[in-house]
């Protein structure tokens, strides 16, 4: 059985992704993260006891910073930010983001600096082994102070309160734990703040983006590369000489990929004086596909590094002599995250821009006199073809265009006005899931076009050989969806495509990217 362990400072985006989605995945603490868990619970239970106060743990919250909590009230104090916080609305988060966030949370606190006791963090754990799933409605989260309502809806299962999924139905938290053999707790100071400050919920979402967005890039540019070959067009603008001289991260490895995926294609023709150059979105993929995931890596490092942070507030340290000290601070605040997403939201917004143009001429007669009639039918005017295909892609890649607007650009003060600058991180995340779903679905559609194409070029050149790899990715469209001779039903065709790229059946088919 796979296990994974927690030790605050090494999970990774390929074992959140893994987490996630094979819930018979262990996942335990390192024994070494243990002894800090410990000490900063010792602390604060200290701290509480002598009445000294800290905000959070002997104070209230947000606006009521500066109200004292007498000692018998401090555990209610932190039942009750779980009961008042949650509040989300929306749909609930699926379950694989669900998982994302119970682990990325615990790994947050195994570090040992929230004031967490184990048996609480054993019992988060617990929910995440036994597939116990807190209900999270998706919208609610400012970004800062942390994903505040979600995480208090992750929560509330921990004190038997709640709803859950479990077993394929929902049902009360407190009717899942008895049956699963879990008892909840009782929390103790600062325990239910340390539970629902942090970026936890646009982490969960980012780390899923990053891995569905590597294996779309993949796709992308195996569907770019297609497209090249329907259309006969020219490598020359791959060449290792050219991007040589503009060594900007990402250009060259896609370059290099490019001139693997077509490596002695006979379907693009070399240097051709009477036909020099191809469009921009032939000719400039390894311009715009490489600034792609030039963005991504760039947005792979922000959420790596989020992973093993701790994003609580206040935090339980070490004073120079030993001593415990409670710290405000602000690592709540989820602007990193807020403009990564937003950038990684433009990139792949523009990569489906790229892969729009590109359908667009497939279907277009008038962008290639070679070897296929008009909108990718031999009978037009009867026949329609591949003509309202484009129109999805064109309406998916305009929606996409509204989603990348950038969430961290706005901020609405709240609590009072003293939180009074927030990411809106949660929206760039959400937005970004919206954009993969349609981006998804764009790259499919010039798959089954470039396929299409492709047909007509071989009935006239059936001795003509497609690279290696593209030739591998043609087989695999025809293995489930066929050539389109007349007008037929084809959004079942497209539907089956589009499952394929989610699941990374094109991008399995690629070298890596670096």
């Amino acid at each position: 059985m796979t296990q994974v362990f927690l030790d605050g400072q090494s999970l990774t985006i390929e074992q959140v992704d893994l987490v996630s989605h094979h819930p018979e995945v262990r996942v335990q603490l390192a024994e070494t993260c243990i002894p800090g868990i410990l000490k900063s619970a010792n602390a604060v239970a200290e701290l509480a006891a002598r009445g000294e106060v800290a905000y959070g743990i002997t104070t209230g919250f947000g606006a009521f910073k500066d109200r004292v909590i007498p000692p018998d009230q401090v555990e209610t104090l932190q039942e009750n930010i779980l009961l008042s916080h949650a509040v989300g609305v929306g749909d609930y988060l699926d379950d694989a983001t669900v998982r994302a966030m119970l682990l990325i949370r615990a790994n947050t606190l195994a570090r040992g600096y929230s004031g967490i006791r184990l048996e609480t963090l054993n019992l988060l754990l617990a929910l995440l082994n036994a597939n116990i799933l807190p209900l999270i409605p998706e919208k609610g989260s400012l970004g800062a102070s942390g994903d505040l309502a979600p995480l208090a809806h992750m929560a509330l299962p921990l004190i038997g309160k709640g709803t859950v999924r479990w077993q394929g139905r929902e049902l009360p938290a407190s009717e899942a734990l008895a049956a699963a053999g879990l008892t909840p707790v009782h929390l103790a100071a600062k325990e239910g703040l340390a539970l629902t400050n942090g970026t936890t919920l646009m982490t969960a979402l980012g780390a899923l983006l990053c891995g569905q967005a590597d294996i779309l890039l993949r796709t992308a540019n195996l569907a770019a590369a297609l497209t090249l070959e329907a259309q006969n067009g020219t490598v020359w603008a791959f060449h290792e000489a050219v991007h040589r001289l503009r060594p900007q991260p990402g250009q060259q490895e896609t370059a290099a990929f490019f001139r693997a995926l077509l490596k002695d294609s006979q379907f693009t023709r070399p240097h051709d004086p009477k036909n020099i150059q191809d469009a921009y979105t032939l000719r400039c993929i390894p311009q715009v596909h490489g600034a792609v995931l030039h963005v991504l890596d760039q947005s792979r490092e922000t959420i790596s590094i989020e992973l093993n942070a701790v994003t609580d507030n206040p935090l339980v340290l070490e004073a120079e002599d030993g001593s415990p000290m409670v710290i405000s601070g602000g690592n709540f605040h989820g602007e990193p995250l807020a403009f990564c997403l937003d950038f990684l939201n433009i990139a792949l917004t523009d990569l489906g821009n790229m892969s729009e143009r590109r359908i667009a001429k497939l279907v277009d007669s008038r962008c290639d006199s070679l070897t296929y009639p008009p909108f990718l039918t031999e009978h037009g005017g009867v026949n329609s073809g591949f003509m309202l295909l484009q129109y999805t892609a064109a309406a998916l890649s305009s929606e996409n265009k509204t989603l990348s607007h950038p969430a961290s650009t706005d901020s609405i003060p709240s609590s009072g006005n003293v939180e009074d600058h927030v990411s809106m991180g949660p929206n760039a995340a959400l937005h970004g899931r919206e954009i993969m779903k349609n981006l998804n679905a764009i790259v499919a559609i010039e798959l089954f076009s470039a396929a299409q194409a492709l047909d007509f070029r071989l009935q006239k050149q059936p001795d003509a050989r497609m690279g290696e790899i593209t030739r591998q990715a043609y087989a695999l469209i025809r293995t489930e969806v066929p050539f389109i001779p007349q007008d037929t039903l084809l959004y079942p065709h497209l539907e089956k495509l589009i499952v394929m790229v989610r699941e990374g059946q094109f991008a399995a088919l690629t070298p890596d990217l670096n």
